[in-house]
C-alpha cells in the first residue's frame, strides 16, 4: 500500500492507495506520475457521474445534443488514446 501526500490547492493529504491498482491506472492512462494518475482517475469519475446525472434527468435533449453539452476540454485525452479493459487478466502464459 502506498501512502503518498497529495496537494489539493494549498492542502496536503495523505492517502492509502493499493499499489497494484495505482500501477494499473498508470498503465491504462499512460500517466507518468502517481499524482497525474490519481488526478486523471478522479476527473474521469467526476465526468462519468455528471454524464449519468444528465442522462437520468433527460433534459429533453437528444443523444447528440447531450454529447455536445460537454466541454471537450474536460475530457481526459490520455484516457481516449488507450482502450481500457476491465475484468480478470488471462492466466495463459503462466
Amino acid at each position: 500500500m502506498v501512502r503518498m501526500p497529495y496537494i489539493v490547492g494549498a492542502m496536503k493529504m495523505t492517502m492509502n492507495i493499493d499499489d497494484a491498482l495505482l500501477e494499473r491506472v498508470m498503465a491504462a492512462t499512460g500517466a507518468k506520475s502517481k499524482t497525474l494518475a490519481i488526478d486523471l482517475a478522479l476527473r474521469e469519475m467526476d465526468r462519468r457521474a455528471e454524464l449519468r446525472r444528465l442522462t437520468s434527468e433527460g433534459l429533453g435533449l437528444s443523444a447528440s445534443e447531450l454529447k455536445e453539452a460537454f466541454d471537450p476540454a474536460s475530457a481526459a485525452p490520455e484516457l481516449e488514446s488507450k482502450p481500457v479493459t476491465y475484468g480478470r487478466k488471462s492466466r495463459t502464459g503462466r
